[in-house]
């Protein structure tokens, strides 16, 4: 897959880029990545990228023109590429998202600033609009780096384990539960002894019970989007009985 990112600060991907899986996934030709620099899209002697928003208000605008022209430029009229704009504005980011974008063999990111962009690029040249959560950045630099990294676990080939991403939280809706590895006693917390126990299928069932129950705990709206078996309904309404009871005390 690869990767055009649109950003007046370039730089900023330097070390997300070059560490770890995204730097191995480069290597083996996995994913590759082209920034551009908006600045050198504007044709004004200073390079100016931003201007005052009309109707007055604090902040600066990006304007239209280097950004419509660095698209232009990286895309060169290839089609059905998706133009993603990182917006707090958009829709939000999720592994069901990156598994979508997962699927295209390129995507091209613009990365806002100020107080925003001109309209006319929403209206005109994006195609889709995502935010990574219900906050607001100093710019899209690092809501783009999510991004690349989120979709990139995804790829075939790229992490050691390739049932590694479909484990992940949120990758079947539940968040993961506990991992333990060696020592087995440390300051005398014993690993639980089902995991040593060599019985696969009791591994198995208790890592899907301890999924359910962080899930529970932590993030109970999750599980209305999960697919439950019989199974799992049991152990979920005995986790509720169990709180209620402690209520009751």
């Amino acid at each position: 897959m690869h990767f055009d990112v649109l950003t007046l600060f370039p730089e900023m991907f330097c070390g997300p880029l070059n560490e770890s899986i995204l730097k191995r996934a480069q290597e083996n030709d996995r994913i590759s990545v082209a920034l551009h620099n908006v600045r050198d899209y504007a044709t004004d002697k200073h390079h100016i990228t931003d201007d005052a928003p009309y109707g007055g208000g604090g902040g600066m605008v990006m304007k239209p023109e280097p950004i419509f022209a660095a698209v232009e430029a990286a895309l060169a009229n290839e089609t059905d590429v998706p133009v993603i704009l990182l917006s707090p504005q958009g829709r939000l980011f999720t592994q069901a998202v990156a598994a979508e974008l997962a699927c295209y063999s390129r995507i091209l990111l613009i990365c806002g600033r100020y107080e925003g962009v001109d309209e006319r690029v929403r209206q005109h040249l994006v195609t889709d609009e995502i935010s990574i959560g219900d906050y607001v950045l100093t710019g899209g630099e690092l809501a783009a780096m999510v991004l690349i990294d989120a979709v990139t676990r995804l790829l075939p080939g790229v992490l050691g384990d390739p049932g590694a991403a479909v484990d992940d939280s949120h990758a079947q809706g539940l968040l993961e539960g506990p991992h333990y590895t060696r020592p087995a006693v440390f300051r005398g917390w014993k690993v639980p002894e089902i995991l040593i126990s060599g019985n696969h299928a009791a591994v198995a069932r208790w890592r899907r019970e301890e999924a359910l129950r962080r899930t529970f705990e932590r993030r109970p709206g999750l599980l209305e989007r999960v697919e439950l078996t019989s199974q799992d309904q049991e152990f979920l309404a005995r986790l509720a009985g169990a709180g209620s009871a402690e209520d009751d005390d």
